[in-house]
């Protein structure tokens, strides 16, 4: 890209005339999880900003952070997000399109198979996608395949005690009501969702990265009590679900019911339900 090009598209903000009343304008506006931000902010903190890189978003989701990381970087760099979610995927190609974002593509695709050539990227970011890939192993092969010699690579992920105050309700209850073989279901989906540190270095370090350093932090939810939090909108879209899978069909209303019993009688006593989430944000180099 030339330099002519480049400043005319540093002029072209000085045109810019957003129409609030355009519906589409409102639908792109201020639709951040809260539950993506914590993580995002310390990503987007630890990635060593300079020109012309080519980066890799593994889980873009609806756009965060990618989609900042590409205004912040700007238009000398070209960045690439990918995701299996065809709904979030046309979401985040609508607010390229409306946001005037000029360096970034996003991919319909899996992590485990990436279109990319070997030795593509300088820096590569996941927040909190990695946890959420089918095969992490394979995951991160593609990731040491298409990563250049030195490149950066940042990821964060939430930690094994992620809402232990409801796994621990969940695991009592399971307990009480002669649920064993659940309890055991309950382990392998969080241990599935939130990986150790330890098993993420070595992970890490196996495919050919050196970790600089890992940064860790938490952040609280905080609800009403138990029916509020289980009546949240993205606790239903992200969570439920997958909590009902441990169940047998027969079971989920019943369990749930002395669950949210329960959570409910913990934030009478406690005056609040608060589930701390801790994460980790690692910040890797790839090797010779």
């Amino acid at each position: 890209m030339n330099v002519a090009h480049n400043r005319e598209i540093m002029r072209s903000y000085l045109e810019t005339n957003f129409d609030l009343s355009d519906p589409q304008i409102a639908s792109i506006i201020d639709d951040l999880p809260l539950w993506s931000a914590p993580f995002g902010l310390k990503l987007l903190d630890t990635v060593e900003y300079r020109n012309n890189l080519i980066a890799l978003d593994i889980g873009s989701g609806a756009g965060f952070p990618l989609i900042e990381l590409s205004q912040r970087l700007g238009n000398s760099c070209r960045l690439f997000g990918i995701d299996p979610w065809i709904e979030a995927v046309e979401r985040a190609k609508l607010k390229i399109r409306r946001w005037d974002v000029l360096n970034t593509e996003i991919l319909l695709c899996k992590a485990e198979n990436l279109p990319f050539e070997d030795n593509y990227f300088d820096l590569i970011i996941s927040n909190n996608g990695i946890n959420n890939v089918e095969n992490d192993e394979l995951t991160m092969s593609e990731l040491s395949r298409v990563s250049k010699s030195g490149a950066q690579m940042v990821l964060t992920t939430n930690l094994p005690d992620t809402m232990k105050e409801f796994y621990e309700v969940f695991e009592k209850v399971l307990r009480e009501t002669g649920k064993i073989f659940e309890i055991e279901k309950l382990k392998q989906h969080r241990f599935k969702k939130r990986k150790p540190i330890s098993y993420m270095r070595e992970l890490i370090e196996k495919h050919g990265f050196q970790i600089k350093n890992i940064s860790t932090d938490s952040f609280d939810l905080r609800f009403t009590d138990g029916s509020t939090m289980l009546n949240h909108f993205f606790i239903k879209l992200a969570f439920i679900g997958s909590w009902k899978t441990i169940l047998q069909d027969s079971d989920v209303r019943t369990v749930f019911k002395l669950i949210e019993k329960e959570l409910n009688e913990k934030s009478q006593i406690e005056g609040m339900l608060n589930l701390s989430i801790p994460y980790a944000c690692f910040n890797c180099r790839k090797q010779n």
